[in-house]
């Protein structure tokens, strides 16, 4: 089972409010990671919510608990509704473990990046549209953390490993 298909089930489970336990399959209940999973709907973002160091014993809860909170809890878009379901693409990002980094260090096509200064912290995932500069990255990623530029915010850069649900038209 794909990481976009276990998401995806997850959200079927849910909207039906039956439980779900993480499948017994490849590396889903080895050791787990940040985990963020996104949902686009006809092209445009519908949700993305997720965890930069993990937060459920496993990989597989991990992405079930992100997938849950993607279409659930994302404050920028109403909850998504189980008829939208078949109109919503899916893809699950695995972080690696952040480094800390300088402004010199980061490309928005290879890496993401993390902003923190005191207790906001601010993520944006690697290779978006639209975000094709390191200055760009970096103002959205300090915007989502509420921190002024002049502050002196500490960097970080992590890789990711994307996985995308097929196309069902394809």
């Amino acid at each position: 089972m794909t990481y976009p298909e276990l998401a995806r089930i997850t959200l079927e489970h849910y909207f039906e409010n039956k439980s779900l336990s993480v499948p017994e399959s490849g590396d889903l209940n080895g050791t787990s990671k940040g985990v963020f999973v996104s949902l686009k709907k006809n092209g445009n973002l519908r949700g993305c919510i997720g965890t930069i160091e993990p937060v459920q014993e496993t990989l597989g809860e991990e992405i079930m608990a992100n997938a849950i909170s993607s279409a659930t809890r994302d404050p920028r878009f109403p909850p998504v509704t189980k008829n939208e379901m078949p109109d919503i693409h899916i893809s699950v990002d695995v972080l690696d473990e952040p480094e800390d980094a300088a402004i010199k260090d980061l490309d928005p096509s290879i890496y993401g990046v993390i902003v923190s200064y005191g207790y906001r912290r601010g993520l944006l995932l690697p290779d978006l549209e639209g975000v094709d500069t390191v200055d760009r990255q970096v103002a959205i990623a300090l915007q989502k953390a509420g921190i002024d530029p002049p502050e002196q915010y500490h960097i970080q850069r992590f890789r990711v490993r994307r996985y995308e649900e097929k196309d069902k038209n394809a």
